[in-house]
């Protein structure tokens, strides 16, 4: 598989001088195309620094990031801006739902952003919804749809216009273990599919659904094995 993701000794510092704190200290990295990986690590271990950065939200303080080949580690925000547009679907706790757009308005506001016509963001909405089980509910505003269901809307928002890579950042944070399952089984389905997903998260064993797990501390990768046994520690 071709490469997706490369950090090179990536470090995101705050305050430097004397009192600097070192939110990512000399992480290095590779992720491959259609790979499913969960990043793990407790509060105030690096692990929501490193997803910013990787969905072009921050740049380091030092290091490079390359995407798909290309060095975003210091471009503009405009610049970050097209590129989150067109390569990254992000799925958040919060939903980031607007609550007076029914359910299809909802996934059709990004594409209005990206300039997509009337009629194909429509379908490409509806399509998105029906993948995840929302096809008779899309007139429906948030406050009327369960959270399980918002955050199938919130999927369905970011696999509208098909990105290579899909970020989830505690996707079932806000979810009751029913919901939770269901909406793993969404996304184990959709890297089945054949997309990148990367999936942060406190919870072992939400990480464990994942084929690859990398576990970060004190802004350092400490772990980083595959489902087959094999572990490096670093």
């Amino acid at each position: 598989m071709a490469e997706l993701i490369v950090l090179e000794h990536i470090s995101k510092i705050y305050r430097p001088g004397e009192n600097e704190v070192r939110a990512l200290d000399d992480v290095s990295l590779t992720i491959e195309e259609k790979e499913f990986v969960a990043i793990i690590g407790q509060s105030g271990s690096g692990k929501s620094t490193l997803m910013s950065l990787l969905g072009c939200l921050d740049t380091p303080s030092r290091g490079r990031y390359l995407l798909h080949g290309q060095d975003v580690s210091h471009l503009s925000d405009n610049a970050l801006s097209d590129i989150r547009n067109r390569e990254i679907g992000f799925i958040f706790q919060g939903f980031h739902l607007i609550q007076n757009l029914t359910a299809l308005e909802n996934v059709e506001l990004p594409l209005v952003y990206r300039n997509v016509g009337r009629r194909e963001r429509e379908r490409l909405s509806y399509e998105a919804l029906r993948r995840v089980g929302l096809s008779e509910r899309l007139y429906h505003k948030p406050a009327e749809m369960s959270g399980g269901q918002q955050q199938r809307v919130a999927i369905a928002r970011a696999i509208a216009q098909a990105p290579p890579l899909l970020l989830a950042d505690e996707p079932t944070g806000n979810l009751d273990s029913a919901s939770a399952k269901e909406i793993i089984t969404i996304l184990r389905a959709l890297h089945e599919e054949g997309r990148t997903l990367i999936l942060i998260t406190h919870d072992n064993e939400i990480a464990a659904q994942a084929k690859r797990l990398i576990r970060i501390k004190d802004g350092k990768i400490c772990e980083d094995s595959l489902h087959t046994g094999k572990e490096q520690h670093v």
